[in-house]
């Protein structure tokens, strides 16, 4: 056995014990250990991971952790103290698109009504999740901590709120997407694509008042949902602005 300091910083320290958080402590370890498999060993996946100092220089994943070495690591939303960074967490697209885990179905739905492409069943299992933010680029959003340990997930985002509101506000700040929102563009039921539809396509589907005082209307390309602008409309709106601003909706 071998041992080493660690110290980890700002929000990495969520996956640690309490008495292990923003504190430096010491750790044993089998000699001859990859300083990822050590790091999430201490329960923080790879994908929150941004850069790793040992005794002061920036290495990747593939370091040999030593005996009495000093480990300093940390996350992508604050910069390490040392020149020319090795980061490594990929940074996000500039069209972000996402997939969810099942426990995230109010966090995808939100995300669709703001104009999101995100992928999302409530059946999925964690290789289908793993193969679709890998295939397809994604940003896998999760609050399934041994999914993030995965080799295949490189951009991903443990999901830290309970309340489905506060997920939304937190996802838009960590990947900072306020200038992105592009509302009623998506299918909240299957992620397609919503386009103008003329009133007289779907007529026969419309409630009676809805058929008399409504003149625009919305359908999914995909599976055929019908929208249109009511009430939720400003509601909606209304969220959005407070995203921009930065404010949180007691309502929502």
């Amino acid at each position: 056995m071998a041992d080493a300091t660690f110290r980890f910083h700002a929000e990495l320290n969520d996956f640690l014990p309490r008495e292990r958080r923003g504190r430096t402590f010491g750790h044993a370890f089998e000699r001859r250990a990859a300083i990822k498999d050590v790091i999430e060993s201490l329960g923080v996946p790879h994908t929150e991971v941004d850069v790793i100092l040992i005794d002061g220089a920036s290495v990747g994943f593939e370091a040999i952790l030593r005996d009495g070495d000093r480990v300093e690591v940390y996350p992508w939303s604050l910069a390490a103290p040392v020149e020319s960074p090795r980061h490594l967490r990929p940074r996000p697209p500039a069209e972000p698109r996402f997939v969810l885990d099942a426990h995230l179905g109010r966090l995808a739905r939100y995300l669709r009504l703001l104009g999101f492409d995100c992928r999302y069943r409530n059946d999925v299992t964690d290789g289908e999740l793993a193969a679709c933010a890998d295939e397809e680029q994604r940003i896998l959003l999760t609050r399934d901590r041994p999914l993030l340990k995965r080799k295949r997930i490189s951009l991903a985002h443990f999901v830290r709120a309970d309340d489905p509101w506060r997920q939304v506000e937190e996802v838009c700040n960590t990947f900072d997407l306020h200038g992105a929102f592009a509302p009623f563009t998506r299918c909240t039921r299957c992620n397609g694509r919503l386009e103008p539809v003329d009133k007289a396509e779907v007529l026969e589907r419309l409630e009676p008042l809805t058929r008399r005082y409504v003149e625009r209307f919305l359908q999914c390309d995909s599976c055929g949902q019908v929208y249109w602008h009511g009430s939720h409309v400003a509601r909606m709106q209304a969220l959005v602005e407070r995203l921009r601003q930065g404010r949180s909706s007691p309502t929502a």
